[in-house]
């Protein structure tokens, strides 16, 4: 049996529609369209929210064993940069106010943190694996909703407090021991910092967001998903690796805010802005 034809049979099973399968997954309509036409697979993290999905429901899903839908690697390798040195055990303990709130963020690239490590002299760079069976996990796709999400835990949607919008991201990951998203790095931020300004649309940071490539983070938001991560090596930045790492952060920061630049310009009078989606409460 095919994944699409399995994705089909659970939706039916639990009577849903295919936007009220995504919404219960965290993904777009979209997104399940594709599966179940067979113009892609579910993500290893999509696998594991159907399975999680499954087990809430009593629906046994050993009888799907052997096909494609679960031939999925629950191990991953991951890399997470600090300012100075991981002490004691591994605990979701980051600042409030980050992409998707407090957690112990990771990156899928060994490159990703150095932006925000490369100004300090005991700065290292851990390479991690992690176990990502019997989490429950979010996986947040590029879009809108990452978007909110990201405005949601920096603090963007106070002036909408206790709204349904505000409620739905509120509790978008509530019960999660994980969550997967792209990273709002420096070449981003800029122009996540616009939208929520009212500069740009939605349509422009879309198609920005999907320019430039981003690479994903994971974000462990409890101490049973803290413990699922292993370190596998830690290295400690020269100085000569920081400098070298801040000019090629420099250089691909002024590049992807230029390609961002341009398509924000040539979607400047399509879609919504921040403050119209907050309103109108979609």
């Amino acid at each position: 049996m095919k994944s699409s034809q399995i994705i089909k049979e659970i939706r039916s099973y639990l009577n849903l529609n295919q936007s009220e399968l995504a919404d219960v997954l965290g993904v777009s309509f979209a997104t399940v369209n594709r599966w179940e036409k067979g113009r892609c697979e579910p993500s290893q993290i999509a696998v594991n929210a159907i399975k999680n999905l499954c087990a809430d429901n009593k629906i046994d899903f050993s009888q799907f064993e052997g096909n494609h839908i679960i031939r999925t690697n629950e191990i991953v390798t991951l890399y997470h940069g600090s300012k100075s040195g991981i002490c004691g055990t591994i605990a979701p303990i980051s600042r409030e106010r980050c992409d998707f709130g407090r957690g112990f963020y990771m990156g899928t690239d060994r490159t990703q943190p150095f932006t925000l490590i490369c100004n300090y002299p005991n700065a290292r760079i851990y390479t991690l694996s992690v176990n990502l069976s019997d989490l429950k996990i979010l996986d947040v796709e590029v879009g809108l909703d990452w978007a909110l999400l990201v405005a949601y835990n920096r603090g963007k949607m106070e002036s909408v407090r206790h709204s349904t919008i505000y409620n739905r991201f509120a509790n978008l990951s509530k019960d999660c021991d994980m969550i997967i998203g792209y990273i709002a790095n420096d070449r981003m931020f800029v122009v996540l910092d616009r939208f929520f300004n009212g500069e740009i649309t939605d349509m422009a940071l879309i198609n920005s967001l999907s320019a430039l490539k981003l690479g994903k983070q994971y974000v462990a938001l409890t101490e049973k998903a803290c413990e699922k991560i292993k370190i596998l090596d830690e290295q400690v930045l020269t100085e000569n690796d920081r400098d070298k790492l801040k000019q090629e952060s420099e250089a691909n920061r002024s590049k992807g805010i230029t390609m961002a630049e341009e398509i924000c310009r040539k979607y400047r009078r399509e879609g919504r802005f921040f403050d119209e989606i907050l309103e109108a409460g979609e």
